[in-house]
């Protein structure tokens, strides 16, 4: 069996998640290494008690005592190249969840918990994800992608959208927990919203309201196959918003789990999720979330290393199914070492 490292933090705008995933992944692992990457790069080895120090991970960076360790993750995977040793990647967003990492722990035969390079990649990227799934007739929304541009052109391109529907969301093409999510709900809006896309100055993607509940739905390969968790649903107060203060602050939002739902609603909302985790060519585990609407669930995205956070929705999802979170973790080890 490998020793096993669990790596996070990271450069993405979600290393503050990635860290309470650390925290709660490391709690269950303890003889585990622990590596910090910093948004500079560089990898820290920091000590069990450190981490679990921190306090407030979602709202505060977190600042090993230490030195760093290694100047860049491409040293510290170097350092354990042919080594029996398993990286748990508790990374999200960005280069360690968009097939970047992956494609590189796979160049040097390092074992590594989650998706290969290509799903990761495929999945990462929200439009193409969607254009996988189609084929297996999976509901989806009206999309279109928006490149970046000046404030000007964007406004001229959100003017025609709303021509067609009356609401819009607009998120990055590859991003994830909710960071730069955009609401168009009226034509007055539209000014706010390009000069926001134009300052982020990313691809972004932009698809039609879709009126329903939210649900998420985790699935894991387990000893007998495929399995699909208990379906989630998220509850928006007035005026809430499923961005990350809903997610991670609490704020305007309720998550419920294991949702209230008709057994062909269950049925439905879980199928899609295995569906979405078979089309992209996932590995490991996933989850997907979709809008339950009268016609069934509309798929909006799966995501290749979903939060393991105390307040994420898989640890929910895995109580609700009586399955110990750390026997989970132990089966994704496994997978990492045997992948095939």
């Amino acid at each position: 069996m490998n020793s096993t490292i669990i790596l996070f933090g990271g450069r993405s705008s979600e290393r503050l998640v990635s860290v309470a995933s650390g925290q709660n992944v490391s709690r269950l692992l303890p003889e585990a290494q622990l590596w910090f990457q910093s948004k500079t790069g560089a990898v820290f080895q920091v000590s069990a008690s450190d981490l679990a120090a921190h306090l407030r991970p979602f709202e505060n960076e977190f600042h090993p005592a230490e030195k760093p360790h290694f100047s860049s993750l491409e040293s510290a995977i170097e350092s354990i190249k042919g080594h029996k040793v398993t990286l748990f990647l508790a990374l999200h967003g960005g280069e360690g969840e968009n097939g970047t990492l992956q494609a590189r722990l796979e160049q040097n035969h390092v074992a590594f918990t989650g998706s290969g390079s290509i799903a990761s990649a495929n999945a990462f990227d929200k439009a193409l994800a969607k254009q996988l799934v189609a084929p297996r007739g999976v509901k989806l929304a009206a999309a279109q992608i928006l490149e970046p541009g000046t404030a000007s052109a964007l406004e001229k391109s959100l003017t025609e959208l709303m021509s067609r529907h009356a609401r819009w969301v607009l998120k990055p093409v590859a991003d994830g927990s909710s960071y730069g999510l955009v609401h168009l709900k009226s034509s007055s809006e539209i000014k706010d919203a390009a000069q926001t896309l134009a300052t982020a100055s990313v691809r972004y993607l932009a698809e039609q309201y879709i009126a329903g509940r939210e649900l998420t739905v985790g699935v894991f390969d387990s000893e007998q196959g495929l399995t699909a968790l208990p379906v989630s649903e998220v509850r928006l107060a007035a005026n809430g918003a499923f961005d990350y203060a809903g997610k991670y602050l609490g704020k305007g939002t309720e998550e419920i789990t294991p949702a209230v739902l008709t057994p062909t609603e269950w049925s439905a909302a879980q199928a899609l999720a295995v569906t979405s985790h078979q089309a992209i060519g996932c590995y490991g585990y996933t989850r997907t979330d979709m809008i339950l609407t009268s016609d069934g669930p509309v798929f909006l995205e799966t995501n290749t290393l979903p939060g393991l956070t105390k307040a994420s929705f898989i640890p929910q999802q895995l109580a609700a199914a009586n399955l110990p979170f750390k026997l989970f973790l132990e089966r994704q080890l496994h997978l990492a070492e045997h992948r095939p």
